[in-house]
């Protein structure tokens, strides 16, 4: 039952939260029925509160019950009060005088805090704090099964014992992975740019979109302009506090070499460069191979994955390595099964686990992330001052 705080003299137009209330009259109250009930997760603060005592009640209840969502009613709102607001941990700001607003964002705060509940990992000594790695999947040529790929990883390694494991869509303009798994999202990368600079972990959590257990999402911008808003350094903070949550990161990118591909490279632990027994395909990915080299990225936390290996194309695999001079590590074959498993929105790893692709797939998990021959070699590019010449 959400708990309702309005001072005594505004008692009398108690705010139309939604459903059964508790009412407390000061921010002193709340926090004694929290005490009290540590399974509640959902306080409203009414536009009578002092919004001083408002931001500083919620920022400490953002680090002493972080699954606790905290809406905060105002009578004028504008954007500064909006960035405070979010900065403080307050998750929705709703004007006084819109009732729909109000209780539909009590819902989706709800939603929110029963997704931390469900998610969030069993409490740990520092020490034992999670140095989950950064997977960047990355060609420089569309249309080789990059997203495909990334998803089908992010399964096959969510399926290992006790690994959780997300995904970052980071084709920020023209993402895929949202309509690829069938997810519509709440929220999306653009939705951290309020908490720039100061991310943590319950912020990057709320962005998060479950797909199956040990699987979270962080999905792309829905909305045309979007993707211009996130700053290639809010990328790197996103990855740095996702690798903290999660055993693996796996980032989609898009098919360039941008800044923000950049930053998820320099955070990574291993790179897996994608491609198709096709000439572009593979002229490019000898260029990224170059381009890595150039920019200092190590050899070792690199494997080059030919998809569609077994394409009757006209050249065989020793051509393949002989054009891109280097190993291929990973042979995915071609199949229909593949394009039909993405236009139902189910991927092959889960439709099919028996699936030659499935299993070409989960054993390059298996094999080279899992338990990789070389030590890994993760973060690895901060300080090459590569960016530019």
């Amino acid at each position: 039952m959400p708990i309702l705080c309005e001072p005594a003299t505004a008692a009398g137009h108690l705010l139309p939260v939604g459903g059964d209330v508790r009412a407390a009259d000061s921010l002193q109250s709340v926090s004694q029925m929290l005490e009290a009930d540590p399974t509640e997760t959902l306080v409203v603060i009414g536009p009578d509160t002092p919004i001083a005592d408002a931001l500083t009640f919620a920022s400490t209840l953002r680090m002493t019950r972080p699954a606790v969502g905290v809406i905060l009613v105002r009578t004028h709102v504008d954007v500064a009060l909006l960035t405070h607001a979010l900065r403080a941990g307050v998750r929705e700001v709703v004007p006084a005088d819109d009732a729909a607003a109000l209780v539909a964002a009590c819902r989706r705060s709800y939603e929110i805090s029963k997704r931390l509940v469900s998610t969030a990992p069993p409490p740990a000594e520092p020490e034992q704090a999670r140095e989950g790695k950064v997977v960047t999947v990355f060609a420089a040529k569309g249309g080789c099964g990059k997203t495909s790929f990334a998803v089908n990883l992010g399964v096959a390694l969510a399926n290992e014992p006790g690994v959780r494991v997300c995904v970052v869509d980071l084709d920020l303009a023209f993402g895929d992975v949202a309509i690829s798994v069938q997810l519509d999202p709440a929220r999306t990368i653009v939705d951290a740019l309020p908490m720039a600079g100061h991310l943590d972990t319950t912020g990057a959590s709320s962005l998060l979109t479950r797909y199956k257990p040990n699987l979270e999402m962080l999905l792309a911008p829905v909305t045309p302009g979007d993707a211009e808003k996130v700053p290639p350094p809010l990328v790197g903070e996103l990855l740095r506090v996702l690798s903290g949550i999660f055993d693996f990161v796996v980032v989609d990118t898009p098919a360039q070499f941008s800044e923000h591909v950049l930053v998820a490279m320099d955070a990574s632990a291993h790179h897996v460069l994608l491609t198709t027994p096709d000439v572009p395909a593979l002229k490019n990915l000898r260029i990224t191979l170059d381009m890595l080299d150039l920019l200092s990225y190590p050899r070792q936390i690199r494997s080059v994955v030919l998809n569609r290996a077994d394409s009757k194309v006209g050249l065989s695999l020793d051509d393949v390595e002989r054009v891109v001079r280097w190993p291929i590590v990973a042979h995915i074959p071609s199949s229909r099964e593949v394009p039909i498993s993405i236009n139902k929105g189910t991927p092959l790893m889960l439709a099919n686990p028996s699936h030659p692709v499935s299993q070409a797939i989960g054993r390059f998990a298996r094999q080279r992330l899992v338990t990789p021959a070389e030590a890994p070699a993760g973060r690895v590019g901060r300080s090459r001052g590569r960016r530019r010449a």
